[in-house]
């Protein structure tokens, strides 16, 4: 009689040991997946801010061939935007390094 309780009781304990590894990798998978999808939107994001950045380099660029002979003043609207861009741009080389999306 003795065995056979201890039977049904490894049995038991060997049924829920069962469900526990399952139930365990199936939330390691889960893990790994939002793991890898949070990996995906870093990249993503970081391309996005490498675009941004060289977008407004180049907008400034223009700008300033536009403005090659200095002919806007510095206290009209040309000369302020020169100003912000230029400063945005400055901020920008300060968090990433030739807008690669990786910090300095």
């Amino acid at each position: 009689m003795a065995m056979i309780l201890i039977s049904i009781a490894s049995l038991c304990l060997a049924g829920y040991l069962g469900y526990r590894v399952w139930f365990l990798a199936g939330a390691l998978v889960d893990q790994q997946d939002a793991t890898e999808e949070l990996s995906d939107y870093i990249q993503a994001l970081e391309s996005t801010n490498a675009y941004m950045y060289d977008r407004i380099e180049k907008s400034y660029n223009a700008m300033v061939e536009i403005d090659r002979l200095g002919a806007f003043e510095k206290d009209d609207e040309s000369g302020t935007t020169f100003a912000l861009l230029k400063q945005v741009i400055e901020e920008l080389n300060g968090e990433f390094a030739n807008g690669t999306g990786e910090k300095e």
